[in-house]
Order: C-alpha cells, then structure tokens, then sequence
C-alpha cells in the first residue's frame, strides 16, 4: 500500500486527556503533562504527548490497514540495518479501545526541523549529511521492485515491470491533472519523449533498494553537535517501498531550487553520487523522477487552487525547468 500516493487523511479528531492518560498507563509511561498536535507532518495524524516518563509521538486512525504495521517493520529494520536515528521503540496498540482506532506510539526524536536562516557552510553540512542519510538508507537492498506485503512481510513486486509501473503511474496522474488544469497534446507528448529517454536506464538497473519515497524537510531533524549540524532523525515511512534510490533525492532537490540554493542541490548530489557510476544513466533516471514528482505538484496545487508560479505556463515548460536544472546537477 505505500507505493499509493494519498492526499488526504483519516484526522486525530478531539483527544481527551482521560484517554491519554489511558494509553500512557497501558505501556507503564507515567502521569500525563501535557499534548499538543504537531503543526506539520503525518497529514493530521500525528500529536506530541509528554508524560513523567518522556516525551513521545502519538500516531492514529491510520489510513489504510497496516499502515502502522508497516512502519513499525521499516523502522525496526532501518534501526537495524543502519546507523540513521530513527523512533525506536515502535509501539503498536490495535485494540481501538480507548480511541476507537489502532494508534502508535513512539519516542520524540532529539532536533529541530530545517530552517531557512542558516549560513552557506552550515547548509552545504547539511546537504551532506542528507545525502550520507540516504546513501545508508539505501544499503539495505532487496531483489525485486515492488512494496511491503504487511502480512508476510515479504516483497509485492510491481505488475509488468518497475519501469512500466513508474511510466503508467506519470501517465496516471497526468490524466488526473487534466482535470483541474490545461494539459495540452504538447505536454503529452513532452512527457512521452522524456519517459522515452529514460526507458533504457530504467530498465538497466537491477539493484532495487530501501526507498522512504517522502524525505522532506518536514520528516527530518537537525541537530548542532560538537563537528556542527548534522541528521538527527528521520521519521514517517508511510510512503516507503522498493525502487530506484535516487529516487529519494528528489524532494531534497526541488526544495533547494525552489529556495535559490542552486549549489547546494548539486552538493547533495554530488557527495550521493560520487562513488556511483553511469552518470548518464543516473541523469536519464534522475529526470523521470522529477517529472513524476512535478505532476503530482503540478495536479495538487492545481486542484487547491494553491498555484506559485506563474498560473499561465504551460505544464511542459514548468516541468522541464526542474528536469534539466536536476539532469545538469551532475555534470
């Protein structure tokens, strides 16, 4: 189910303190201080709770069946796997009898989310320890392409083939972006050209690995030690599967341009790719990637009327200023 892309959510709804205090006495975490819903992240359904014992994220009324399953098994596995901080322990609680619904509980990472004020040389630290974050995400490597079974905990490939399944979800969202938006047979074309550039190299690559598919600013932490800021934390792996890595790039990537941090995108990608060859495959690849992210942007902001660009430009040409600007990261 992660490989599904959600645009809404099953909200917290009003919590009452009794039925905190209820889950905090069911895990033996102490007497309850005090909650809040967190501002961003998890789509609403998430709420920081502080007790005697700690502090800690609620998580609940899921969105699908298994969610919770499912990131409790990524995050175990990541914690075991890498040396990347992540909320461990993952408590699970399906009983719905104190909420009505199954919820999650798990420990409050150390960090503060990415701000926009920091210096040149504490982004490019930043960048770096994003792109070794994801590098090490990205050893845990699997044989097939495909999303978590929450059953048997095995691998659901993909139907078809990865590349097919990639080019018919673009296809997809396009259609569904015609909807809301002028979509002309231009762009289409456009598009068909492009995932027809970057076939090949799809299809050459053989060595599917861990993808969070959500790495944001907004699901990671930051936090200034001793040899300055570094990774903290990385949490929400409701959108994990088993794909391209590079993939995992492209949210780090558009934030960067968007904020006119040209140099700083092409320091995360080239401290990521350094030691990765075919650099000409990688360009192919990492272009579809953004024209998969951008018609997803393109058709939400479109049906929010939330647009911040030029509401005029046609979806092509909007697209193919991130994906050149992404291809000629690394060169």
């Amino acid at each position: 189910m992660t490989a599904e892309i959600i645009f809404s959510s099953n909200k917290l709804g009003i919590i009452h303190d009794g039925q905190l205090q209820s889950m905090l006495d069911k895990f033996n975490l102490g007497k309850l201080i005090s909650s809040k819903k967190t501002e961003i992240g998890a789509m609403g359904q998430t709420m920081f709770v502080s007790s005697t014992k700690g502090d800690f994220v609620f998580k609940g009324n899921p969105l699908y069946t298994g969610q919770l399953v499912e990131e409790k098994f990524f995050v175990e596995n990541l914690h075991k796997r890498t040396n990347v901080t992540v909320p461990i322990p993952y408590i699970i609680d399906d009983s719905e009898q104190i909420f009505g619904w199954s919820y999650s509980l798990m420990p409050r990472l150390q960090g503060e989310h990415l701000k926009a004020n920091l210096n040149l040389d504490d982004n490019y630290k930043i960048a770096e320890s994003i792109a070794k974050t994801l590098f090490e995400f990205h050893t845990w490597k699997v044989n097939e392409f495909g999303e978590l079974n929450t059953e048997k905990f095995n691998i659901i490939p993909f139907k078809d083939t990865y590349t097919q399944w990639l080019f018919n979800r673009i296809k997809f969202w396009l259609e569904d972006a015609k909807k809301y938006s002028e979509i002309t047979e231009k762009d289409f074309e456009w598009v068909e050209t492009l995932m027809e550039e970057s076939k090949e190299a799809l299809n050459n690559l053989s060595s599917p690995t861990f993808v969070m598919g959500d790495f944001k600013p907004g699901n990671f932490l930051i936090y200034l030690g001793d040899s300055g800021w570094e990774i903290s934390g990385v949490f929400d792996f409701t959108n994990s599967y088993f794909a391209d890595p590079i993939s995992d790039l492209i949210k780090m990537i558009t934030y960067y341009l968007d904020n006119n941090e040209r140099k700083i995108a092409k320091h995360l990608v080239n401290v990521y790719c350094r030691e990765l060859e075919k650099k000409e495959d990688l360009k192919k690849r990492i272009k579809v990637h953004m024209l998969h992210q951008r018609v997803l942007d393109w058709g939400c902001a479109k049906a929010m009327n939330m647009v911040t660009w030029d509401n005029e430009l046609p979806f092509s040409k909007w697209v193919e200023a991130y994906t050149d600007s992404t291809a000629s990261l690394l060169e």
